[in-house]
């Protein structure tokens, strides 16, 4: 837990790391290092979009949607639910009608993927969001969603579909986050993805803190 009660649930970016399949690797190097008399460290990183914690932008999945860099801070900063999850395949509207979500929240999913970290083999059964679910979050005009492993979308099933649904409806994704340390409820979130010009998706620090009770 950092400074505050805020909690970081963002993962870390290393060398050789797990990425979606076809994506690419992850390497960083040095390119000066003072243990070898250089004045001082500096790293040379390789690494896709859409690596570790990071967000996705319509232009990821629309030729001519908007990039990162004209996503409004308010879209990840300020109140959040985490919800949990109980269904271990896959997130339903069933499933999601019981918690009643508003216009204008932002929603983080917690499921048995937060475990998936500790495997660094990609896992391909991750718990994803099914596009009729995906359209109910889309009805329900929610902001922000977030997942705990890379995709909103399942592999292989509902991948791009998924994406598109909320995507083509305004709502900002937030992927690759790491909630196993958190329970469910309410928080306040910041989650700031790296500002590049017209970015289809970008790596991001996410970080939540418990809200007093309202």
């Amino acid at each position: 837990m950092l400074k505050n009660g805020w909690i970081d649930i963002s993962v870390t970016i290393s060398s050789g790391m797990m990425h979606w399949p076809g994506d690419p690797a992850v390497k960083i190097s040095a390119t000066q290092d003072m243990t070898k008399g250089d004045p001082d460290n500096v790293s040379h990183l390789s690494l896709g979009s859409h690596t570790g914690t990071h967000m996705d932008a319509p232009r990821h999945f629309f030729a001519r949607g908007k990039g990162l860099d004209l996503m409004p801070l308010q879209a990840t900063i300020g109140a959040a639910r985490v919800i949990g999850i109980r269904d271990k395949q896959c997130i339903t509207c069933e499933e999601l009608r019981r918690y009643r979500i508003q216009k204008g929240e932002r929603v983080l999913f917690k499921t048995r993927n937060s475990a998936l970290w500790k495997k660094r083999v990609f896992q391909k059964d991750f718990v994803y969001i099914l596009q009729t679910a995906a359209e109910y979050l889309a009805a329900r005009k929610v902001r922000t969603v977030g997942v705990d492993y890379l995709s909103v979308g399942g592999y292989g099933i509902d991948g791009a579909a998924t994406h598109r649904t909320l995507l083509g409806a305004g709502i900002w994704i937030i992927e690759g986050l790491d909630l196993a340390g958190v329970l469910p409820g309410k928080y306040d979130l910041i989650c700031l993805p790296l500002r590049i010009l017209n970015s289809d998706g970008a790596p991001a620090r996410a970080v939540v803190r418990r809200r007093a009770r309202e």
